[in-house]
């Protein structure tokens, strides 16, 4: 079913962006892990027409739309190529598109560790900061490098910590947390460089 603005309402939603190029089980696993620590009703995949920090291309659109249905089955995940028609290239604009379509859900932005270590780099990372709460989930090796991040620094005072991280989703921004996760160490440019997804 498409969400609309009835549907959402009240709607406590967590939003993983990426590629998804190829989807995996690690995606699923942190989803599910997201669903539960953060108390969120449901999660949408904004599966991207592509990441503006990377100079290569995804492959085509329907084909990682398809995967990722096959990989995320479950009734409370939503797979959205959205941004594509939002038209959007930045989180913050997709953000800004979102908020305004659905201006009766609570969106909660999700990352790995490995995305907070780099989100200085991000277009209107701050923006995104003050506009939603942040759930950051870490991935094995990549504890440290996220928790000493500039944005982790800046936004310390924001940060939720420990139980307090099921409140994460009712949280007014600037909030965020970081969580472990552990799990398969599995990536899709490792399954890209196996030659499970060919481009």
């Amino acid at each position: 079913m498409t969400p609309t603005a009835q549907t959402t309402r009240g709607r406590r939603i967590g939003l993983l962006g990426g590629s998804f190029d190829p989807a995996h089980q690690g995606h699923a696993h942190i989803t599910r892990e997201a669903l539960k620590r953060f108390d969120l009703q449901e999660v949408w995949w904004l599966v991207s027409p592509g990441n503006p920090l990377k100079s290569r291309g995804p492959a085509p659109m329907e084909k990682r739309l398809t995967r990722a249905r096959k990989v995320m089955q479950h009734p409370r995940v939503h797979i959205s190529d959205i941004e594509a028609e939002l038209n959007t290239r930045y989180t913050a604009e997709t953000l800004r598109a979102l908020q305004q379509r659905f201006p009766f859900a609570s969106f909660t932005w999700l990352m790995g560790a490995d995305n907070l270590a780099q989100f200085h780099l991000w277009k209107d990372w701050q923006e995104i900061m003050q506009s939603v709460p942040i759930g950051v989930l870490a991935r094995p090796g990549e504890r440290i490098e996220g928790r000493t991040a500039p944005a982790a620094q800046i936004y310390r005072h924001a940060l939720l910590k420990g139980r307090r991280a099921q409140r994460l989703s009712y949280a007014q921004a600037p909030a965020w947390s970081f969580v472990n996760v552990p799990m398969r160490d599995i990536s899709s440019t490792d399954l890209r460089a196996r030659g499970d997804w060919p481009s």
